[in-house]
């Protein structure tokens, strides 16, 4: 069986130890049956979806993609390789790729079985779809983003015209 090494554009770093790319090699070569060819392949189609994905290690050794926020993860089960999309919920899902955690509000899962064909094609539309969405989250939070969704109105800015009366500062 060959297994996918990596070539993520920029992967964590432990001053310590290995890489989280390493770390995920390792966990991919630790697998030596089908869930590690399909790790290795759900993590290319990721990196070709995004060659600016961030791999990370968390929660005890589970595979993490992010930009600009966590994309899903890659949970190994052993009837099952399961990709955790962390605002999963938010995305649409044309091809219906989302078969499990459906019922949450954030969360939603692709459960990867034994013999399972991937959609590639499907797949790095839905992993475009949430770099989108943490993208555009992240430009929201940034102070010019907030500047240019409030702007004022003559009223609001008559509203906000200092008064000649002096405060008396709260005790």
């Amino acid at each position: 069986m060959t297994k996918a090494a990596s070539s993520t554009a920029i992967a964590s770093v432990d001053p310590e130890g290995p890489s989280a790319a390493q770390r995920i090699d390792a966990k991919i070569a630790g697998l030596d049956d089908w869930r590690g060819t399909t790790l290795a392949r759900v993590r290319h189609i990721i990196q070709q979806a995004d060659p600016g994905v961030v791999e990370t290690v968390k929660w005890r050794g589970v595979p993490v993609w992010e930009h600009d926020g966590i994309l899903c993860t890659g949970e190994i089960y052993a009837r099952a390789v399961k990709m955790t999309f962390a605002k999963g919920a938010a995305l649409a899902d044309p091809a219906g790729l989302f078969n499990a955690s459906l019922t949450g509000n954030t969360r939603r899962a692709i459960d990867l079985h034994e013999g399972d064909t991937i959609n590639a094609t499907a797949l790095k539309a839905l992993i475009r779809a949430a770099v989108a969405l943490n993208v555009a989250a992240t430009a929201a939070k940034t102070p010019s983003a907030r500047k240019r969704a409030a702007t004022t109105t003559p009223a609001d800015t008559r509203a906000a015209a200092p008064t000649s009366r002096s405060r008396t500062p709260r005790r």
